[in-house]
């Protein structure tokens, strides 16, 4: 690894390409750049999570850390490594004071893999307005976190209504396992009976704050057609917000799933004994490994954003965002013309 001090974005870019020259690296295979946003008190963190993600999927991973905005010189440090701490591929950490941090974009385009997807994740507080930063508009896909939001659910919504296709937020990644065991458990149900399977009515008890129980809800509600809500359960919901998931079915039958706080849920169904399946809870890294495995619109997730938070009409939305210059000593957003464009 070499740390540079006070340095220069081409400085940079040169470091990068001595580094694969003296180890003998070639870039290929690369299948995109991941962008990583986080606070200083979270970078740890995210490159734990960046370095499990890039040896699932290889790729460049350039870590932005904006701090001391306010500082009256820009300066930019970085680290930049091939094969380090930071997993097999090529890592940059880029921390920027001043107001270079407003212009992250400047020292970032330049260390994008050539012809590979961009992925911009925000390990911390994402911008209401995603346009604000340059870095989500040149992304082919943004990756949020509304968990880490002081109100979760409010999260949600200013998600919803900024939303364009190829966002998404890790609060719907942590509903994958209770989406798969739900699906599987009502076709279950289905194969017994030999005929489909109408869900008329449910409710999910747990957190009603947690921003991925209401993605749950709102994935079933719009996927059966009729309100599932969430209600306040009798203990700790854990990260997913979710306690038990209990669906009414046609022919007066129901289906609960109930996580038993082990790593595993009980299934109970109709004319048959309970089952216990796997429920693990899941690193941050995995979360973001999954994410990393597609680059096309999520429409399950916004399907069940816009039922969460009642607004329509994301998926029509077109997938460009224009940048809007936002400079936080002004407090105010002022279109900039001629801006970036994704």
């Amino acid at each position: 690894m070499t740390t540079l001090w006070d340095t220069t974005g081409s400085a940079v870019v040169k470091e990068l390409a001595a580094q694969r020259r003296t180890g003998g690296a070639v870039l290929s295979g690369v299948a995109l750049t991941l962008v990583v946003i986080a606070d200083e008190s979270r970078v740890a963190e995210a490159e734990e999570a960046a370095t499990y993600a890039a040896e699932m999927h290889p790729c460049r991973v350039v870590i932005v850390v904006r701090r001391q905005i306010e500082a009256p010189v820009p300066r930019l440090d970085a680290e930049v490594q091939i094969g380090g701490r930071l997993g097999p591929g090529e890592a940059v950490v880029l921390r920027m004071y001043g107001r270079l941090a407003l212009h992250a974009e400047s020292v970032v385009l330049p260390l994008l893999a050539a012809d590979a997807p961009v992925v911009a994740w925000w390990h911390g507080a994402a911008p209401d307005r995603l346009a604000t930063d340059a870095l989500a508009v040149f992304a082919d896909r943004r990756i949020t976190d509304s968990s880490l939001a002081d109100d979760p659910r409010a999260a949600l919504r200013i998600r919803a209504e900024d939303y364009v296709p190829g966002d998404t937020d890790l609060t719907w990644t942590r509903s994958t396992a209770w989406r798969a065991i739900l699906a599987s458990t009502v076709d279950s149900v289905a194969g017994r009976r030999g005929d489909a399977v109408r869900i008329s009515g449910g409710r999910i008890e747990g957190d009603p704050h947690n921003a991925t129980a209401q993605l749950l809800a709102g994935w079933v509600s719009s996927r059966c057609g009729c309100s599932i809500e969430v209600t306040a359960g009798s203990r700790d919901a854990g990260p997913s917000g979710v306690e038990s998931v209990l669906l009414q079915l046609d022919q007066g039958e129901e289906v609960r799933i109930t996580a038993d706080h082990r790593g595993g849920a009980v299934i109970s169904q109709p004319n048959r004994p309970d089952g216990t399946v796997a429920l693990p809870a899941r690193a941050l890294g995995d979360l973001l490994s999954e994410e990393l495995r597609r680059l096309d619109p999520d429409e399950p997730y916004s399907d069940a954003l816009e039922t969460a938070t009642g607004l329509g009409g994301l998926t029509e939305r077109s997938p460009e965002r224009e940048h809007v210059w936002f400079d936080p000593a002004e407090g105010d957003e002022t279109p900039v013309e001629g801006s970036l464009t994704s």
